[in-house]
C-alpha cells in the first residue's frame, strides 16, 4: 500500500515537473529548479539505463511511463494477488 502511493506521488511530481517545464519561459526559473530538485531522484535510475544523448525532457518521459506502469502494477497485484 506504501509503495503504491509512493508511486503515485512519483507520477503527481513528474507529471507536474514535465507542465512546468513545458510551460517556462525562463530556463533559470525557480520554480522549474524546484522541480529537477525534487524529482531527480526519481529520474536516476531511468538515466542510468537510456541513452547518453537523451535530453532532460525524453528523461522526465521515460520516468513518468516507469513509475506510471509500476504504480499500474502494483494497482493489479493489490487486487488479484493479495486479496
Amino acid at each position: 500500500m506504501l509503495l503504491r502511493f509512493l508511486c503515485f506521488m512519483a507520477v503527481f511530481y513528474l507529471a507536474l515537473h514535465k507542465i512546468v517545464a513545458r510551460s517556462s519561459r525562463k530556463p533559470d526559473s525557480k520554480l522549474l529548479w524546484f522541480f529537477g530538485v525534487l524529482t531527480a531522484p526519481l529520474t536516476l535510475p531511468v538515466k542510468r539505463y537510456s541513452s547518453p544523448d537523451a535530453t532532460a525532457d525524453q528523461i522526465i518521459t521515460y520516468s513518468l511511463i516507469f513509475y506510471g506502469l509500476l504504480w499500474m502494477v502494483l494497482i493489479f497485484a493489490g487486487r488479484y494477488w493479495v486479496g
